[in-house]
């Protein structure tokens, strides 16, 4: 039983995942940005694409759909409470159930806050979630739809996973949310070594996602907004507020 996932950038900023089941022959894309590139990638690896799941709505995650779909006759996947604004949906998913791709069975999480109904996709059998937009490597998304309560749960929820949880979000970001981490977070040892890393990787021409879920719980600001230190420093009086303060903190920073 073999996963194999390949990782492409595409658009400006995004990365386009499509995941493999090698017993099945199934494939999976997560979220759609660029159809061409995605049919692209898969027709260099000889795989046929069977699903799409996708995390929300935005165009930049949905936006290719219908042509996949159209190219390959794939099922869609998406969650409901952005379903509607999704092209192409074949199945609507919530908190708690599952999707299978081929012996794997990804558990869907609610991660909302970015969009209202934005979910998580966790394969327990091979330590991976896609995310989306709700977590990026040393930040969050911007939360467009949400409420800072929903946002806080939604990524308690995501903390709640096994540390070695390999995390692949939807966006090269890392650099900028670097910069506000170390605003925001400045006697973190661990950010420090974590951002002069990302500094070098990017040096090199190097991709900064997937991370892992210890890595960011060591140095995501956005994740520790429930420790004493971050709540001193951002003058919050329960974690919702702390990360309430430091997401509109992040939404003006430059």
């Amino acid at each position: 039983m073999t996963l194999e996932i390949h990782q492409f950038p595409c658009l400006s900023d995004n990365y386009g995942f499509l995941v493999h089941d090698s017993d099945s022959g199934e494939t999976a894309c997560i979220d759609t940005p660029d159809a061409e590139a995605y049919l692209r990638e898969a027709n260099a690896r000889g795989w046929r694409i069977t699903q799409i799941w996708n995390t929300h709505w935005h165009p930049d995650h949905a936006g290719g759909n219908e042509a996949i779909k159209a190219a390959t006759g794939c099922t869609v996947v998406a969650p409901e409470d952005d379903a509607g604004k999704i092209a192409g949906v074949d199945r609507a998913v919530a908190h708690g159930d599952t999707v299978q791709l081929g012996s794997f069975t990804a558990e869907v999480i609610d991660v909302g806050g970015h969009t209202m109904g934005h979910c998580a996709y966790h394969l327990p059998e091979a330590s991976v979630a896609f995310v989306g937009d709700a977590l990026f490597p040393l930040g969050c998304g911007r939360m467009f739809e949400g409420t800072p309560p929903q946002f806080w749960a939604s990524l308690s929820r995501i903390k709640a996973l096994p540390p070695g949880t390999t995390l692949y979000s939807a966006h090269e970001y890392t650099q900028s949310n670097a910069r506000f981490a170390l605003h925001a977070d400045p006697d973190n040892a661990a950010l420090r070594a974590y951002a002069d890393g990302v500094e070098a990787r990017r040096a090199r021409g190097e991709w900064t996602v997937p991370t892992t879920l210890a890595a960011e719980l060591a140095a995501n600001p956005f994740l520790r907004a429930d420790t004493p230190g971050m709540a001193a420093r951002w003058g919050g009086s329960s974690p919702v507020d702390t990360f309430a303060a430091l997401r509109a903190a992040k939404d003006t920073f430059r």
